[in-house]
């Protein structure tokens, strides 16, 4: 799968690129959607986890959402347009958050794919992950020490 195909806004070679990946991981929407309510179903009962979908009003419109962006994010289907780091911005994530998530993710995964597609959407888990760990946790740096000023003596 060349890169202008992966990237390509043309319907078809989106299309292609969908078929390909379907046929090498077993992947489709169907299953995709299966494995975010058994994950999801798993996250908000996590206690960790649980308390950041407690705002969630209407499972029904979220799950639709989810899977338009992993459908997206796996498939490269192109059907998804919103903006995840502003969408988690409000929700006082810490890095126990992603570990976690990351681990039932890749739980759930492996329990609903075959190890293509469960390979398949792990790679592309923690790259958001990482991703969304980054832009929402702030990297706690130590202070620069002070650069002594022309003129002071050391």
């Amino acid at each position: 799968m060349s890169a202008a195909l992966s990237t390509s806004p043309d319907p078809h070679r989106r299309t292609a690129f969908a078929d390909a990946v379907t046929e090498a991981t077993g992947l489709d929407r169907p299953a995709i959607e299966a494995f975010l309510r058994a994950f999801y179903g798993a996250a908000r009962q996590d206690p960790l986890l649980g308390p950041a979908f407690a705002g969630v009003a209407d499972w029904e419109a979220h799950i639709a959402q989810l899977t338009r962006f992993w459908c997206s994010v796996a498939l490269m289907t192109g059907e998804y347009h919103g903006q995840p780091m502003r969408a988690h911005a409000h929700l006082d994530l810490a890095p126990e958050h992603f570990s976690r998530w990351l681990a039932l993710f890749e739980r759930t995964a492996c329990a609903s794919f075959s190890p293509e597609g469960a390979g398949h959407m792990l790679d592309r888990a923690r790259r958001i992950a990482r991703s969304l760990e980054m832009g929402l946790i702030p990297l706690a740096l130590p202070a620069s020490p002070r650069r002594p000023a022309p003129g002071d003596h050391p």
